[in-house]
């Protein structure tokens, strides 16, 4: 049977600059990782990325942080090149790119629209594609997308809409891929006490999120915690590699399907 641990193994993660991409990144390499690529967008996530740098090498692994707007199946194909040139072939390939919006679907224009399918869809696909092309035999593959996906709910038809098809994806590719021992899922948090999730919601929607999970007395901010999230990837990224073409909603009880 192959090792399915994270010891002495290869990560690629896209947004692995800061918030759970740069915990996950953390985390990699506290269990071990013998090097991890990270991906971070624009020049306003540099200064997060070389803090998530210097802090994975302090842990003994090798790290490199890579520019990219992932919107291109090219940029996607550049980013994994450029990921095996440095470090070989990765075992682990996560994905945390994504991009929210809170809007009335009657007024969402088609550039909005346009970038949010983008970001969300289109980067996760080719992220999944180039992942399936490059990965050792056993590798792992995780994509987050939202709780969102189990809610009925309004004004997230753009950002909802545009995780949907990642599910889509997950289940095809552990179809496709699962002949080379290769694991495909995806992660759907709550709304997470991040610096995206403030920004799109008014003071009654936040009060409203920290109260709807069954677990929200017991998270320090009501709401789901990045440190919520990253053990179930570890797991999914390792001893969990049996599970696979399946979206997982991590939420403390805030939604299920």
């Amino acid at each position: 049977m192959s090792d399915h641990g994270i010891k002495g193994k290869t990560a690629i993660i896209a947004g692995g600059a800061k918030n759970l991409g740069g915990l996950l990144a953390r985390d990699l390499a506290a269990q071990g990782a013998r090097a991890v690529a990270i991906h971070y967008n624009s020049a306003a996530t540099k200064g997060a990325a070389e803090e998530t740098l210097a802090a994975v090498r302090a842990m003994g692994a090798e790290a490199l942080a890579f520019q990219a707007d992932l919107t291109t199946a090219d940029a996607m194909a550049k980013l994994f090149a450029d990921a095996v040139a440095a470090f070989g072939k990765p075992d682990i390939a996560i994905n945390t790119v994504g991009k929210v919006l809170k809007k009335p679907l009657t007024q969402i224009s088609e550039a909005e629209f346009d970038e949010m399918s983008a970001v969300n869809s289109k980067t996760a696909f080719f992220f999944i594609q180039e992942a399936g092309r490059q990965l050792n035999d056993s590798g792992k593959i995780c994509t987050l997308v939202t709780s969102l996906l189990g809610a009925f709910t309004p004004f997230y038809a753009a950002y909802a809409g545009t995780k949907a098809p990642v599910e889509h994806y997950t289940r095809a590719a552990s179809k496709e891929l699962g002949e080379r021992g290769i694991s495909v899922t995806a992660i759907g948090p709550g709304p997470m006490d991040t610096p995206f999730f403030y920004p799109a919601e008014g003071a009654d929607a936040v009060a409203y999120h920290q109260t709807a999970a069954a677990l929200s007395p017991f998270s320090k901010t009501g709401l789901t915690d990045i440190e919520d999230i990253v053990p179930w990837i570890r797991f999914l990224v390792s001893d969990g590699w049996w599970m696979t073409g399946q979206t997982i909603l991590v939420n403390g009880g805030y939604t299920t399907k």
